[in-house]
């Protein structure tokens, strides 16, 4: 686009003087309706002029300031930086933030400003307030805070579902007689006490009381009492104010129990509670109230509590390491979860439990021989469920199957069979024939060959054996066991 200009729609320079004495008889009605702070100073750093906006925003006067050097003022504490010295040295724009004696924060942005000769005269400051801004970045991280606090919530709420549809492995009568009485348990809002070594599966009967009680579509919040270090434990379970202890959060943090508000949580390992903090738990549950670190305003909670110990507590009560009175406020629906040694019962169908869900997970198809079946049904299992299921686990990463042999198993497991009252070792002490023996080990390898693998083709195929071999061997390890049959 071509524009085209003619003379007389050019000003006059009467006109534009007019304008220029226009402009500068109303220079200071410019800057005070600019929206930022203005500060004006000279090359030497003497104070020439603030605009309306930054008094407002300093509470500092154009009479205050006018005439002084910005050098003392940054020395008198009116000021904690200055821009105009580093202008003049460098001749080029520069950005500070700047804190004043009210609390405000200000974005600085200073521009130099030179004459005719190219002599820096001036610099101009912009100041602009960014304390709100601060406070809206406050806000949004608190509003992140609270979005990460329901996003773990919302995670608890799904590990609970998860762990809803899993209901105790168990085919004992003794472990049938304490799901009962948790069943009747979970019907009330009782406080319940679950009693046990470590390691007998503590955990899962306090969501198996959780997910039959009233507050089972809530969170369940489980609190490990021996994992919190004691500088913590307070904070942790009853959260904190802002700035309520070194490295505490500007934002304060809810503790255990008012996550758990309406809901249940779960104190595992409830003798490692230091004594002060016995005290505090003991407020919670006769009066139902919480106080923050740092705050002497009480919250009221709801919370059905689940304690769990493999201590004696009666025991750490005589010690004085633990509570009379706490230990009477929790001893009220008590619940004894037998070892492992005690429910033998148990141990093949948790092992083949363990077995399913970590073959599944690794894609694998294996299964125990008679024999090794024999082995973990007489070992003593000090660990318990757990020490069985880490022992599944490890078997499966580390083995390519398809059967796990008593030979695969650890050492400690046949030498505690040994140790039994009444052991003896058929094997190593023959009362049959070497044969008979033989056969009997071909008869439980082919036997559960056939259950892995799904047909005796398969198995004929794999381990290069006739169909009519194999059912032969099976037959006569059969007719072997029970003369009866022949």
């Amino acid at each position: 686009m071509l524009l085209k200009f003619t003379c007389h729609d050019l000003p006059k320079p009467a006109t534009m003087k007019r304008y220029s004495e226009l402009l500068a008889r109303n220079v200071e009605s410019i800057l005070d309706a600019l929206p930022e702070g203005v500060f004006i100073s000279d090359a030497q750093g003497v104070s020439l002029r603030v605009n309306r906006m930054y008094e407002q925003l300093t509470g500092l006067t154009q009479a205050q300031i006018a005439g002084r050097n910005v050098r003392e003022l940054q020395e008198d504490g009116v000021f904690d930086c200055v821009l105009n010295p580093l202008i003049v040295r460098t001749g080029r724009p520069t950005t500070h933030v700047q804190k004043l004696k009210n609390g405000k924060k200000l974005v600085l942005m200073g521009f130099p400003v030179f004459d005719s000769h190219g002599e820096l005269c001036l610099v101009v400051t912009f100041a602009r307030d960014v304390t709100l801004l601060g406070q809206l970045q406050d806000q949004v991280a608190e509003q992140r805070g609270l979005i990460d606090q329901i996003s773990n919530q919302l995670a608890l709420m799904a590990q609970n579902n998860k762990d809803r549809s899993r209901e105790p492995v168990y085919q004992s009568r003794v472990m049938g007689q304490v799901l009962e009485l948790l069943r009747r348990f979970a019907e009330t809002d009782a406080t319940v006490l679950l009693l046990g070594e470590t390691g007998a599966g503590k955990d899962v009967l306090a969501r198996y009381v959780h997910a039959h009680s009233a507050r089972k579509d809530k969170i369940l919040v489980k609190v490990d009492c021996g994992s919190i270090s004691e500088a913590l434990t307070e904070s942790e379970l009853f959260g904190y104010m802002p700035g309520a202890f070194t490295g505490a959060s500007s934002k304060g943090k809810a503790g255990y129990f008012e996550i758990a508000n309406e809901s249940t949580i779960f104190l595992d390992e409830i003798g490692e509670l230091p004594l002060t903090m016995q005290t505090r738990l003991l407020r919670v549950l006769q009066d139902g109230e919480v106080v923050r670190v740092g705050s002497s305003n009480t919250r009221k909670v709801n919370v059905r509590v689940i304690a769990a110990t493999n201590r004696n507590l009666q025991e750490s009560v005589e010690a004085g390491t633990f509570r009379r009175d706490l230990f009477y406020r929790l001893n009220v629906a008590t619940c004894r979860i037998p070892p492992l040694r005690e429910r033998r019962e148990d141990i093949r169908v948790l092992a083949e439990h363990y077995l399913a869900f970590y073959t599944a997970k690794y894609r694998k198809a294996m299964a125990f021989m008679d024999a090794s079946w024999d082995l973990l049904c007489a070992y003593a299992w000090p660990g318990n469920v757990r020490e069985l299921q880490n022992l599944v686990h490890s078997l499966v990463i580390s083995l390519n199957g398809p059967l796990i042999s008593p030979r695969d198993l650890p050492t400690q497991i046949s030498q505690e069979e040994r140790n039994l009252p009444g052991y003896t070792d058929d094997i190593l002490h023959p009362k049959r024939p070497f044969k008979a023996i033989a056969a009997d080990m071909e008869r439980d390898f082919l036997k559960k060959a056939v259950e892995v693998h799904g047909s005796v083709q398969k198995v004929a195929q794999l381990f290069g054996l006739d169909r009519s071999t194999i059912f032969r061997k099976l037959k006569v390890c059969d007719t072997a066991r029970d003369p009866e049959k022949l």
